[in-house]
């Protein structure tokens, strides 16, 4: 049974790798023949840093069974961590450097948050969860959008009034200036860089699910008095997922910051507009099928530019379809139906391999 399980764990993990590299290399083929609009040009990294965040998000809500409406949050601070680091210790590097250093940073940087927001917020459940880790969510994006930082020789400087309180020496540089931002920045971000991101995250999210702390995870989220009661700590496993999920997030902020020339933290992207966006990632791929939340991202970024020349239209089409989704994913005979096509195709793979 073991070994079953193991077997099916791996096949599961080696389709998930092939989706994303056949992907990457259908998009790579027709960058390279012309046959890409520039329109979607400009989407292949945005689809890559938002399936990252719906796996990550779906390792909460899907495998520790959590309800966090705040990812925005951490998403927010791993991109500003990692366009601090551009505009200052990374300037001098090349360019690939310079964005690697920034995604471990944005990552550790966006963990450690993680950790000390999980320890009051995993105390509580539901609801109750929700509502608090959205108001994290917020507080963050709020109090970045005032917060006006410098560094000249003497060191660093921090301000909540503007940018002339820094007190900066002539040749001081203002990184942070409040609502505006952070402008300038290096546009390092690339395809290939984004689905080398999101294979590391799914192999990191897909191994820990498999491995003796993800079924602890899951065993807590199942059952958590069963799971106490032989010796599993609730709120150690709960705040791995949570630390993980929240780190990954802060890659994929990294990954966002450094495909824009100005990051603004009153930017939608950061609000809670964004997080429930993310919840729609995974409810519609399916709570805890971690290959179905990337599908869910890429369909539902890629929809509503798509649908742009139905101008008011737009929006009313895009609501249908999710709901036209959501019924296909959920409805008890849409999934008879399935099952139904999946056997008969079953069947024929069987009988094809039999005449042979």
């Amino acid at each position: 049974m073991k070994l079953k399980y193991k077997q099916k764990s791996l096949r599961y993990s080696l389709l998930t790798y092939a989706m994303v590299l056949a992907f990457y290399i259908i998009c790579e083929i027709m960058l390279m023949t012309g046959n890409m609009s520039s329109l979607m040009k400009g989407m292949l990294v945005p689809l890559c840093y938002y399936s990252i965040l719906a796996v990550s998000l779906n390792l909460v809500v899907g495998i520790s069974g959590e309800l966090s409406l705040g990812h925005a949050g951490f998403m927010c601070i791993g991109a500003f961590t990692g366009a601090i680091f551009a505009m200052t210790g990374g300037a001098s590097l090349p360019g690939w450097a310079e964005l690697g250093i920034a995604i471990v940073l944005g990552a550790v940087v966006s963990g450690v948050f993680g950790f000390l927001i999980g320890i009051p917020v995993l105390r509580l459940r539901g609801d109750y969860l929700a509502i608090v880790t959205l108001a994290f969510g917020e507080i963050i994006k709020n109090v970045i959008n005032v917060v006006y930082l410098g560094v000249d020789s003497r060191g660093w400087h921090f301000s909540l009034k503007d940018s002339l309180s820094l007190g900066l020496e002539p040749d001081g540089q203002t990184i942070i200036k409040g609502a505006q931002g952070i402008t300038r920045l290096p546009r390092n971000a690339t395809f290939t860089l984004g689905i080398v991101m999101l294979i590391l995250a799914l192999f990191i999210i897909l191994n820990l699910i498999n491995s003796r702390y993800g079924r602890a995870i899951m065993a807590v989220r199942d059952n958590r008095i069963a799971a106490e009661s032989i010796g599993i700590s609730a709120s150690r496993y709960k705040m791995l997922a949570f630390v993980t999920a929240s780190a990954i997030a802060g890659v994929a902020g990294v990954l966002y910051s450094h495909n824009l020339s100005t990051l603004q933290s009153s930017s939608s992207n950061f609000g809670y507009n964004q997080s429930i966006m993310m919840l729609v990632f995974v409810v519609l791929g399916g709570i805890g099928n971690i290959r179905g939340s990337i599908i869910a991202a890429v369909i539902l970024t890629i929809l509503p530019e798509k649908l742009r020349f139905l101008d008011d239209y737009r929006m009313l089409i895009y609501a249908v379809v999710l709901i036209a989704m959501m019924l296909f994913n959920s409805a008890p005979s849409a999934i008879a139906f399935r099952e139904r096509i999946a056997a008969s195709l079953r069947r024929s793979a069987g009988k094809e391999a039999a005449d042979e």
